[in-house]
């Protein structure tokens, strides 16, 4: 660029009063543009041209839409001129003199470096390292600063410094690449390395033209991830800022403009290249978006290589302070309190896919939506498929079930961390769009694990996209994209090329027939898994039976629960009380929970009646026990009628809940006049199996033993062809099971103590014998040999008149004696009358017809219990005959005598 002379000018020499400004650009070696100080927007500017002195001119692109037009070349040294200015006075403080002004504005002067005119000559450096010339014909021999500068040429010359070295200076043109021929190959080449770079033009404030070294590719580049206000063309040429368009364009002028700085291309989409540039001082990405001069965009955001996250803080720290383009930015959570935004819940309920029910510490209940995701759906034609089937979302929608139970087993009764993100405002029913009532939406952690973001990874939820203005989304967008990419990659869920999984679900809740059909299964099979779907009141459910694929409709036996409101044919029902409090109280610990139960009936409207548990707590149990129902006297028939008895007693003398109002009945004293009654000898046959030290005694129907015989063998049969696995099986106290016995077969049992995997204690039900073993030796007892299909075999009975030895001495006889004569021998039982524990009996041997009991007390090995009941007394006697016989010939404990009279205890006995 050439300056002008003195005398060429027209315009008369402006006053050479000192101005000081900030370099802004150098334009070529001989002119730069230099800017005052901001006060409360961009400064003014002004372009200074050196006077007295020409610099090479730099290379220029032809105009575009003018074909004629060539690009200029760099004259020699030009670029090499413009860099020695640049690396020296860029973003450093000058001060100047306007020597001349032309009729067109252009100025003229001379540029010293610092506050004054004591600083370096700017002109004056030039022309001495040989960068400029001296326009010696418009000198004034009085001028000594013109004189100065021929002389500085002269010095130059003689070194042969820069124009005046030997060569010409074309090995100092550039190759100036204006265009990229394939701009994506280009980028992808460079592999997201940074490269050097001189930032040449500031479009606004995240769009700047670069060149690129050491080719000199001159490229314009987007910041990724940001976008600044912009000027807007008019249809007349003019531009239109937008608001802060202008500060936000001085902001990156006034740190990159003709900086050195690396910038990594990122991606070009659309020939739209994308990069990030960065300065020794920072990210200019990060500090547009913390001064509130950009904000963040979804479609660039993703290629971001130096971490989203980063972008997000910085812009929501502007949003915070409400700075520049924030400055009326309201918070979609700004009306919350803190702790309304950020609290820990307890997960009660999953809805479908996005969705669950969370209970506060406050003991509140709260809908839950997981920000910015979407469930699976069905679209377009699927939609009106199979209009007569009754639609089911969680089942017939693709991978809805498995986003629920992904949900449902991570995080149900769990406590999670909720974020609330936003609140979205309840909408009316559109054309093609149902009504939604307002929605509290979150993000939920649970161990530190976005649940949304995880349930996009595996392909289970897809990502909502926004409007770039709409800042009602998930605080951790950025990761949901990341997530959803990733998923897409992999062909994960919904985004898989698979067969869409299907799921047969078969409801026959109210379904009398079926109910009928599937209910001898369900009976054999003792205890089932089940998931419970959905809770009607506090003892009615709907259960998912997984491995039967089915929904029942399942009624808890055993108690009278509280009725809640229902419509009937003649109007509302009422509810009763606390039936909101005990229907609450089995949400609260069964819904969606794994569960087992034991179906025992069905109802006429093909409901199932049976017994609930879940992790060893019995439903039925546990709301007799909390007061919220009644005993039913269908109980008195199971197994667990003792312990709801003595549950319910307390609470009744607790007047607690349904009891509130209860009030004791007087008792009336009644005579009972009853018949007398004889002693009825019903003998049958039986196989005694098992003799205990209390001499007790354990026994097989001989008239059932055929069928005992047929099921073990069967039994065995199967476990041959299919082994079960060492060590799967995890006992229970209570359960049933086969366990493997010292001679290496397997029998029936019942697990009646866990000390650990390696001592289980089982009880042989068939046999009575009872065992220490291993985990190891035990297994699942096979459903179709359950004690549903043939009820344990052997019966617990005592033996009628006589009285058990305290003695340990005294009884391990009479107990010798009984294992040699009775055990693993047929005899003849007849039951006597009832004891605390099990029936007391007479035994008489099979052969002979002898009672047992009667011989011990001949051979003066026990003593008689005596009974008062008359119609026993002609045994008692009979007893008491062969004591006194035994007595007298002082056989065994009577070898001293009568001992009763004032020792007995001591002996072992009482009177």
């Amino acid at each position: 660029m050439a300056s002008v002379s003195a005398p060429a000018q027209t315009a008369a020499a402006a006053s050479a009063a000192l101005q000081r400004g900030i370099v802004k650009m150098v334009l070529s070696g001989c002119a730069i543009i230099v800017r005052g100080q901001p006060r409360g927007g961009p400064p003014p500017e002004r372009q200074i041209n050196l006077s007295n002195i020409r610099a090479g001119a730099m290379a220029r692109r032809a105009a575009q839409g003018q074909p004629d037009t060539k690009d200029t070349p760099d004259e020699p040294w030009a670029f090499q001129a413009r860099e020695f200015l640049r690396k020296k006075l860029i973003g450093k403080e000058v001060c100047f003199t306007v020597e001349i002004k032309t009729a067109l504005g252009r100025e003229y002067g001379m540029v010293y470096l610092g506050k004054d005119t004591t600083g370096e000559n700017i002109a004056e450096t030039l022309v001495n390292e040989g960068f400029a010339t001296v326009r010696r014909e418009g000198i004034r021999g009085n001028n000594p600063d013109q004189a100065r500068l021929c002389e500085l040429e002269d010095q130059s010359k003689s070194s042969k410094k820069g124009l005046w070295s030997e060569g010409g200076g074309t090995h100092t043109v550039r190759d100036v690449k204006y265009t990229i021929e394939n701009p994506r190959n280009f980028v992808d080449s460079l592999h997201q390395k940074p490269i050097n770079a001189i930032i040449e033009h500031v479009r606004d404030g995240s769009v700047v033209r670069a060149l690129l070294l050491p080719d000199h590719y001159l490229v314009t580049v987007m910041l990724s991830g940001v976008k600044c206000p912009t000027f807007k063309r008019e249809a007349d040429g003019t531009e239109t800022p937008e608001s802060f368009a202008a500060e936000a364009k001085f902001f990156t002028e006034s740190r990159l403009l003709q900086r050195d700085v690396q910038i990594i291309l990122e991606s070009c989409p659309n020939q739209i290249i994308l990069g990030t540039i960065l300065h020794p001082n920072g990210n200019i990405t990060e500090l547009l978006l913390k001064e509130g001069f950009a904000r963040c965009v979804d479609w660039s955001m993703a290629v971001y290589t130096q971490g989203a996250e980063k972008l997000r803080a910085a812009e929501r720290s502007a949003k915070e302070r409400k700075v520049r383009i924030w400055k009326d930015y309201v918070a979609p959570t700004a009306n919350m309190d803190q702790k309304d935004r950020q609290f820990v819940a307890k997960v009660m309920q999953v809805v479908n896919a996005d969705a669950m029910v969370v209970k506060l510490n406050s003991g509140e209940y709260k809908t839950i939506h997981l920000s910015s995701i979407r469930p699976p759906r069905i679209e377009g034609e699927e939609k009106n498929k199979d209009k007569d089937k009754r639609f089911r979302p969680l089942y017939d929608i693709p991978y809805m079930f498995e986003a629920r139970e992904f949900l449902r087993k991570k995080l149900i009764g769990k406590k999670v961390n909720v974020t609330v993100d936003y609140i979205r405002a309840a909408t009316g029913p559109g054309e093609s769009t149902p009504a939604f009532s307002e929605r509290t939406c979150a993000t939920v952690t649970i161990g530190g694990i976005n649940i949304a973001e995880a349930l996009v990874s595996k392909g289970l939820a897809t990502v909502i996209r926004y409007r770039q203005d709409d800042d009602q989304r998930s605080s951790h967008y950025d990761e949901l994209l990341a997530a959803e990419a990733r998923a897409i990659k992999n062909g994960k869920g919904l985004h898989s090329k698979k067969e869409v999984p299907i799921h047969r679900v078969a409801d026959i809740s109210g379904e009398t027939q079926k109910a009928k059909q599937f209910l001898p299964f369900l009976q054999r099979a003792g205890r089932s898994e089940a998931v419970v779907e959905y809770v009607f009141s506090g003892s009615r459910l709907k259960l998912y039976m997984p491995k039967e694929t089915c929904l029942i409709t399942f009624l808890l036996a055993g108690i009278e629960c509280p009725r809640s409101s229902r419509n009937l044919p003649g109007g509302m029902q009422v509810a009763e009380p606390f039936s909101e409090e005990a229907m609450l109280f089995t949400k609260e610990l069964v819904m969606q929970r794994e569960v087992e139960v034991e179906v025992e009936s069905m109802d006429k409207a093909g409901n199932f009646i049976g017994w609930l548990h879940i992790e060893g707590v019995n439903l039925s149990v546990a709301l007799v026990e909390s007061a919220l129902s009644k005993v039913h006297f269908t109980a008195e028939r199971s197994a667990y009628y003792k312990t709801l008895v003595s549950a319910e007693e307390g609470c009744r003398q607790r007047k607690e809940k349904v009891w509130a109002n209860y009030e004791e009945k007087p008792v009336e004293e009644v005579v009972h006049l009853s018949e007398e009654k004889e002693r009825v000898a019903n003998y049958r046959a039986v196989y005694v199996t098992e003799i205990t030290d209390q001499l007790h005694f354990y026994s097989q129907d001989v008239e059932t033993g055929g069928q005992l015989e047929s099921l073990m063998e069967t039994m065995r049969a199967e476990i041959a062809a299919q082994p079960p696995v060492e060590g799967s099986y995890a006992a229970r106290r209570g359960d049933y099971c086969i366990a493997k016995f010292a001679d290496g077969e397997w029998y029936r049992a019942r697990v009646e103590k866990v000390e650990s995997p390696a001592k289980v204690h089982v009880f042989y039900i068939d046999y009575g014998n009872r065992e220490v073993v291993s985990s190891t030796r035990l297994a699942a007892i096979p459903p179709a040999f359950s004690t549903r299909t043939l009820p344990a075999q052997a019966t617990e009975y005592a033996f009628a008149y006589i009285q058990v030895p305290q003695d340990d001495d005294a009884r391990a006889d009479v107990v010798d004696c009984v294992v040699r004569d009775i055990q693993n021998s047929q005899c003849l039982l007849n039951v006597e009358y009832s004891g605390a524990t099990c029936p007391l009996v007479t035994i008489q041997f099979g052969d002979t017809k002898d009672d047992v009991g009667l011989g011990l007390v001949k051979e003066g090995l026990v003593m008689v219990d005596i009974r008062k009941e008359k119609y026993l007394q002609k045994m008692v006697t009979e007893y008491l005959n062969s004591q006194e016989s035994a007595k007298s010939a002082r056989l065994n404990i009577w070898r001293y005598g009568d001992f009763r009279a004032d020792d007995a205890d001591e002996f072992g006995y009482r009177r």
